[in-house]
């Protein structure tokens, strides 16, 4: 059995699933079957490293690349995992020597929104 749930994409994307799901649908039809086929139910059921340490490294080149959007899932998607905040914040302030302040600000930046909506959905 690999170290990703059979429902990995499922578990990283929790609520926003199928929302995630029909906006790649509404881009591409085979864009979205490639990225959930491969990415998702290939690449990600790989095993040998387990979810949380997957949706870490996704966030660190998610922030190399500048994808907030993408980023912003991955960031919830490693929470989802089992990671901490902490272990999200200090991932993240790894990257500053080989990323740059303004990459790092900016997923730092998609880190509080998020945990803000957190905060603020739980109240």
């Amino acid at each position: 059995m690999s170290d990703a749930s059979p429902l990995a994409r499922e578990l990283i994307f929790g609520d926003q699933h199928d929302r995630i799901q029909q906006r790649l649908a509404a881009l591409d039809p085979d864009l979205a079957a490639y990225i959930r086929d491969f990415a998702y139910d290939t690449v990600y059921q790989r095993p040998g490293l387990d979810l949380k340490t997957k949706e870490l490294l996704a966030c660190a080149l998610l922030t190399s690349l500048g994808a907030e959007k993408e980023l912003k899932t991955h960031l919830r998607g490693a929470l989802r995992a089992g990671a901490s905040e902490t272990e999200v914040r200090e991932a993240l302030l790894f990257m500053a020597p080989y990323l740059g302040f303004p990459r790092v600000v900016a997923a730092f930046s998609q880190l509080q929104d998020l945990l803000e909506k957190r905060k603020a959905a739980s109240e």
